[in-house]
């Protein structure tokens, strides 16, 4: 009951206290709230006596604060008028006067601040959870703001600083004169002080009042060291250089990406590190696979799994390392198109087209089907289904890699028509990215408005198709006029320097992987045409292209398949081992059969035989859905549980790929002919 009585009256100080009032009008209401308060007869006399005092010291807070701000005020029109002063002293006094007028002001309607929290907390219902939390959100909100405002003041301190050490320094210089070294170092310094300003962004200042910009509050961590001298010795040269981690309250881990001074360089050694692990434990791994028969790739995922999260938990910057992974699915998907001539892809376009359509189609089928039997979001379906039905390019490339055609002529060639399906997957890999933003909001969109969703689906289909035959419109300029001298200009500029030769081709790789990219297609579609309209001027060309490129490609692929094995958990498939052997294989065999079934349709009876091959090299799930997964699950379409899901069934029916292949070889495949690509 007592905690009531003080309450109240600080709650009727607060309501016409704000940051607006003026300190007489603050000084009336504590008066008047002394009032009311003796009005009410108020039992103990030690209390009102506390209130009184409490209220008498605010009240003479607030006049001591004016008086100060009053003498501050005359204090800076008395400097800006003293001619004996330089404009550097006159800068540094008038901004110290300021600094301080901002701390007087920022004091004080903290204390204001604290008295409405306080009101808002009363008001509220303690058993209102939503009510709790907007309070607190409340407060956070303000210790940002907070936050924002005391880092802004230890800045303009700095600078305040700076201006003091100026004005020192030309005291200095006028006492004394200078000698030619100390004017060339004057010079210098004055020349490196605007060269800093020129080049320095204010990202802070500009993004702060963006849409959209929350303030979050972030740890520091340093990293520990043994030797304690030289941790304290290199946290002193980290502060200076931005070389710590911050961790937000989601945790989130960030790593410097642009630093102020941009004239100190620097670099990111938890990368430097990660790379180095990868690449020595990429060596041991990949042996042992190659020793029990299995394909390297699947040493390097396992190297992802020992250091990731499910092992020792030594990758930092696994976003750096997934990036510099993506690179070689750019070259690997590069080579793909340098052995895969535009002849051979003119002899399968029908079947590489049709085919991946009408196995998304059925995929797309079953999965409804079985989302209304278990009572499954069709949008949810929808997207699981879309995923499984992707294959992984860069495993059956490395199972086609270097592998002898020995098809008869006038067949088809069983690698000719498995990546020409894996390319157009691909396509649709693109096409389904763009339409997920729809997917997602056709989630919690009513039935009203599913006319609206389809039109809208119809649209982005129709910009994919108008982009897809941009693309291949630009493909045909490029190859008629363009590729040739092209080629030719690097092949005359490269004898004796492979650099050139090299540097020119991924110049041309990237920059069809720009124009994809633009024009809202897969990146992998603009690598793959690269190596595709390189490959058009001759064998010769290729050769040499392709013994430049490969070790480039052979790197940079160990990254990308141990950035997969980051996210494979090997507890989580150990604890659910029975309920995920079940939907792989489920998947697998659903795979197959249907690939059997599309292609039994699809291609001539000549080539009937090689179904089995190209159906067992279909019959895995693409090592994209990880990317599909996660953000689906970021967009709310797929639960914390599916995506799991998702991630094991696609690890373990890339486990068991080599196995079907291999299978599908010895059976389909004669003896002679018969090349392990594995």
């Amino acid at each position: 009951m007592k905690a009531t009585g003080f309450i109240s009256l600080w709650t009727l100080v607060s309501l016409p206290c704000g940051p607006l009032a003026s300190p007489a009008d603050r000084e009336d209401v504590v008066k008047h709230a002394i009032k009311l308060h003796r009005g009410k007869g108020a039992g103990i006399t030690q209390r009102k006596q506390w209130v009184f005092e409490s209220c008498r010291k605010l009240s003479g807070l607030l006049r001591q604060k004016n008086v100060v701000l009053n003498k501050l005020k005359n204090a800076i029109r008395a400097v800006e008028k003293d001619a004996g002063l330089s404009d550097e002293e006159k800068l540094f006094q008038v901004h110290t006067f300021e600094i301080f007028q901002k701390e007087l002001n920022e004091s004080e309607n903290s204390v204001f601040q604290a008295i409405h929290g306080l009101q808002r907390a009363l008001q509220g219902d303690y058993k209102d959870v939503v009510n709790m939390k907007e309070s607190s959100r409340q407060r956070l909100e303000a210790l940002r703001e907070a936050a924002i405002k005391e880092e802004m003041e230890y800045v303009e301190l700095l600078a305040a600083e700076k201006h003091q050490v100026e004005a020192l320094k030309n005291m200095q210089h006028q006492n004394k004169s200078l000698s030619m070294l100390d004017e060339i170092l004057e010079d210098v310094r004055k020349a490196a002080d605007r060269l800093e300003e020129e080049i320095e962004e204010h990202a802070f200042d500009d993004n702060k009042s963006v849409r959209g910009v929350n303030f979050e509050a972030v740890l520091r961590v340093e990293e520990d060291e043994a030797n304690s001298k030289r941790n304290a010795s290199k946290r002193e040269v980290e502060d200076d250089l931005g070389l710590s981690m911050l961790i937000d309250s989601q945790n989130n881990q960030y790593i410097l990406t642009k630093p102020r001074d941009s004239t100190i360089p620097r670099a990111d050694h938890h990368f430097i590190k990660d790379i180095v692990t990868i690449g020595m434990l990429s060596l041991p791994c990949g042996w042992l696979c190659t020793t029990i028969g299995l394909p390297t790739m699947f040493g390097y995922i396992i190297c992802g799994v020992l250091l990731g999260p499910s092992g020792l938990n030594s990758i930092k910057s696994i976003v750096q390392v997934e990036t510099l992974g993506e690179f070689g699915v750019f070259f690997t998907l590069f080579l793909v198109g340098l052995e895969f001539s535009p002849e051979r892809l003119r002899k399968v376009w029908k079947i590489s087209l049709q085919g991946p359509c009408y196995m998304t189609v059925l995929m797309i089928a079953f999965g409804l089907l079985w989302g209304h039997l278990l009572q499954i979001r069709p949008t949810q379906s929808v997207f699981i289904s879309t995923c499984l039905s992707l294959s992984s390019t860069p495993l059956v490339s490395r199972f086609l890699a270097g592998s002898v055609r020995g098809d008869k002529e006038g067949d088809i060639d069983y690698s000719s028509v498995l990546l020409g399906m894996l390319v157009m997957q691909d396509v649709q890999l693109g096409l389904f990215i763009a339409v997920m933003p729809t997917l997602i909001q056709a989630g919690v969109s009513t039935y009203s408005s599913i006319f609206k969703e389809i039109l809208r689906i119809l649209i982005l289909i129709g910009q994919i198709v108008f982009s897809l035959a941009a693309v291949f419109l630009l493909c045909l300029v490029i190859k008629t006029y363009l590729i040739g001298p092209y080629y030719r200009k690097l092949h005359t500029e490269s004898k004796g320097n492979k650099e050139i030769l090299i540097l020119g081709i991924t110049a041309f790789t990237f920059l069809m992987l720009t124009i994809t990219e633009l024009l809202d297609v897969s990146m992998e579609l603009g690598c793959f045409l690269a190596g595709a309209l390189i490959s058009s001027q001759g064998h010769m060309v290729t050769e040499e292209i392709m013994c430049c490129i490969e070790p480039i490609r052979d790197f940079l692929a160990i990254i990308f398949f141990a950035s997969i094995g980051l996210h494979v958990f090997p507890t989580f498939v150990i604890y659910e081992l029975t309920v995920l052997l079940f939907l792989t294989l489920s998947v697998v065999i659903m795979k197959f059969v249907l690939a059997v079934l599309v292609l039994s349709l699809i291609l001539p009876k000549t080539s009937q035989y090689i179904k089995w091959i190209v159906s067992a090299g279909l019959a895995q799930v693409s090592e994209f859905s990880f990317v599909l997964g996660s953000r689906a699950r970021r967009a709310g379409i797929i639960s914390r549980e599916v995506y799991l899901l998702i991630l094991s069934v696609t690890t373990l029916s890339l486990l068991l790929a080599p196995a079907l292949w291999r299978a599908a070889i010895m059976k389909c495949v004669p003896r002679p002919e018969r090349r392990s690509s594995t």
